[in-house]
């Protein structure tokens, strides 16, 4: 079987800068659990742009579920990234004028792939968003009617990666995605994500500087390894 991800001679350099990114190779196996270590200054914020498609590579070869990324159009890496990639961003990226529930669901308006997905399973977006909510100790019919910019930060948190997750994307990346949590809630959290990533058999990219978590993960890489560009020249 093909991998999820695979990455070959991956270039990137802004405009009149030195390469940022030279990654010779990568893959991520369909259903892995990766936890990737990205320091400040590595390329993380830059790959996962390119993973995402929003940005397109300067060579080599990004492949997605065996699409090649770099030959989208813009318009058409955007509805691939909402079928198929859930994001935690590390900032939310919640809309803080919509509730707790159209947050969670809001994927499933974009991508009707994720919305049959998601009706397949709950019945309906709805009871799909509010079986994620309960899981991460959100449940209940007045927390999901809150508008989402007035949550605590860790309920923002949960309710992102609730978004993520509805409608059983093939790619889960989450992006620092426990900083704001408590012990608890970390665990709780992490325990849906595994649990929901299994269930849809998804790939889950999860980066983070909390080497404490990786042994949970399936393989453990150094971003600052695997990118070229970054380590000091040999002498």
């Amino acid at each position: 079987m093909s991998a999820l991800i695979e990455l070959n001679a991956l270039g990137f350099a802004w405009p009149g800068q030195t390469e940022l990114l030279d990654i010779p190779h990568f893959r991520l196996e369909r259903g892995e659990t990766l936890f990737l270590r990205g320091p400040s200054g590595s390329g993380k914020t830059t790959l996962l742009g390119l993973l995402g498609g929003v940005m397109r590579p300067g060579r080599g070869q990004i492949r997605l579920l065996g699409e090649e990324l770099a030959t989208l159009s813009a318009a058409r890496r955007d509805q691939f990234r909402v079928d198929h990639t859930g994001y935690i961003f590390q900032q939310f990226n919640l809309l803080p004028f919509l509730s707790v529930q159209e947050n969670v669901e809001l994927p499933c308006h974009f991508s009707a792939l994720r919305r049959q997905r998601a009706r397949e399973r709950h019945g309906s977006e709805t009871e799909a968003a509010q079986a994620l909510l309960s899981a991460l100790g959100l449940g209940g019919h007045a927390l999901s009617k809150q508008r989402a910019g007035a949550l605590s930060i860790g309920q923002q948190q949960r309710v992102a990666a609730a978004r993520a997750l509805i409608g059983q994307p093939e790619l889960v990346i989450a992006d620092e995605p426990t900083s704001a949590l408590d012990t608890d809630t970390r665990e709780t959290f992490l325990r849906l994500l595994f649990t929901e990533c299994q269930a849809a058999g998804a790939s889950l990219l999860f980066v983070s500087h909390d080497q404490s978590l990786a042994s949970l993960f399936d393989r453990s890489v150094s971003l600052a390894e695997l990118n070229r560009a970054t380590r000091p020249a040999e002498s």
